[in-house]
C-alpha cells in the first residue's frame, strides 16, 4: 500500500478510524477505480471511481441521501432528485469535468442491461478537471472505463492517490487524487461507521495544513516546486460520505454540510471558481422500491448527531491528507509536472508543531 498520514503521524481527531480508515468501513460500501495513462495519440492522465453501496444492490434497495453545495462551478448529476426525493438508487461516480456526462450514461444504461429499472435513472455523478495535465479535450475515457471501475468495486483497503478519477488532479499545487479515511462513533450503547471518500483537486500551497500545521507554507518550493508560476484561485473537490446509522434524508444534508468544515481546515475557501460539492447517503433504512408499500424507517434524533458531524469533519481532512500522500509526482501533457507531497520533509515539520505532553 502507497503511504498515508497514519503512517507517519497520529491521525486527525479523537474518534477511532475503521479497520482499514476507509470508505469501504461501511457495511457493504465498495469502491472500484479505474485509471487511464497514456502518452499516445493523447497525453491521457484520468479515469473512474465508483463507490457502489449495499455491494451493488442500491439499484433496487434505495438509501436515503442528501447534498450540500460550497461553491457551485462543478458538476454532479442527479442532485436536483435527490433532493425532491431523499434517495439514492445508484452507485456514485467520479470522473474528469468533460466526461461525466460519459459515466453518467453509462449507469443509466447498465441499469437496463441489469434489468433493474423498467423507467428512468438520474445516476449521481461528480467531477473534477483534470485538464492540466491530462488532455481532456480528447474525450479519450470510454464508457469501458466506466464498466471497468464498476467491476473493479470491493470492499477492504481502497487505493489512493493518482487512481481512477483522481489520476489526474492536484491539490495546493502538490500531485493529488482519491483519498480516504473512516471514524467510528458511539451513541446510545450503538456503534456506527462513517466513511468519507474524496477527489481532491483545489487550493494554493501557502494555504496547506494537515491538523492544523501550516505544512504547505513550510515546504521547500524550490526542492518542491508548483505545476504553476501563478496558482490558480480555485479548483474543485467531490465529498462522498456514507454511513450505517440510520438517518433520513434532511440528516443527510446535515452531514454532507459538515464536510465543508473539514475542506476548511485543510486549506479549501470555496472560491468563485470552485466546484466544492458534498454528497452524503445513510444505508440503515432499507427502501425496496415496491410501489404502494409503507416503509418503517428509523431515525437517530437531530441532538444525537454531534458524534456523526465530529466524525465527518474529521474524516474529511484526513481523506485529503491522505489523497496527498499516496499521489505521486506525475508528468503530464507538455510536460507539466506536478510533484508530489515529500513525506520526509512533511514529518519532520509535523514533528516540529506537535504538542509535547508531560
Amino acid at each position: 500500500m502507497k503511504a498515508r498520514l497514519r503512517d507517519i503521524s497520529s491521525g486527525i481527531g479523537r474518534l477511532p478510524a475503521g479497520l482499514c480508515n476507509a470508505i469501504t468501513d461501511v457495511p457493504d460500501v465498495l469502491v472500484g477505480h479505474a485509471t487511464v495513462v497514456r502518452d499516445e495519440p493523447h497525453v491521457i492522465r484520468s479515469g473512474v471511481t465508483m463507490v457502489v453501496p449495499r455491494e451493488g444492490g442500491i439499484w433496487t434497495d434505495y438509501a436515503y441521501a442528501g447534498s450540500h453545495v460550497l461553491n457551485g462551478n462543478g458538476e454532479m448529476t442527479g442532485l436536483a432528485w435527490v433532493e425532491e426525493s431523499g434517495m439514492l438508487g445508484s452507485p456514485i461516480g467520479i470522473t474528469n469535468t468533460h466526461q461525466v456526462g460519459l459515466v453518467r450514461d453509462f449507469l443509466a444504461k447498465e441499469s437496463v442491461r441489469a434489468g433493474v429499472t423498467e423507467d428512468f435513472l438520474l445516476p449521481v455523478v461528480g467531477e473534477t478537471d483534470d485538464g492540466w495535465l491530462s488532455d481532456a479535450e480528447a474525450h479519450a475515457l470510454t464508457e469501458e472505463d466506466a464498466r471497468t471501475a464498476l467491476s473493479a468495486a470491493k470492499g477492504g483497503m481502497v487505493a489512493e492517490g493518482c487512481v481512477g478519477g483522481g489520476t489526474g488532479m492536484i491539490c495546493h499545487e502538490l500531485k493529488s487524487g482519491i483519498g480516504t479515511s473512516s471514524r467510528v462513533v458511539d451513541i446510545d450503547d450503538m456503534s456506527y461507521v462513517l466513511g468519507v471518500l474524496v477527489q481532491a483537486n483545489y487550493g494554493a500551497r501557502e494555504d496547506f495544513r494537515i491538523d492544523g500545521v501550516p505544512v504547505g507554507a513550510l515546504i521547500d518550493s524550490g526542492q518542491v516546486p508548483s505545476p504553476w508560476d501563478e496558482a490558480p484561485n480555485g479548483g474543485s473537490i467531490i465529498v462522498i460520505i456514507a454511513t450505517d446509522a440510520p438517518l433520513l434524508p434532511g440528516q443527510c444534508r446535515r452531514l454532507a454540510q459538515r464536510g465543508t468544515v473539514g475542506v476548511g481546515r485543510v486549506g479549501g475557501y470555496g472560491h468563485d471558481s470552485s466546484g466544492d460539492l458534498f454528497f452524503a447517503f445513510a444505508t440503515a433504512n432499507h427502501l425496496e422500491q415496491r410501489p404502494g408499500k409503507v416503509r418503517m424507517v428509523a431515525t437517530l434524533p437531530n441532538e444525537a448527531m454531534d458524534p456523526l458531524f465530529h466524525a465527518v469533519v474529521d474524516a474529511t481532512e484526513e481523506s485529503i491528507v491522505n489523497a496527498l500522500f499516496a499521489a505521486e509526482t506525475t508528468t503530464g501533457r507538455f510536460d507539466r509536472i506536478a510533484h508530489a507531497l515529500p513525506h520526509e520533509a512533511t514529518a519532520a515539520i509535523l514533528e516540529r508543531y506537535r504538542v509535547k505532553t508531560p
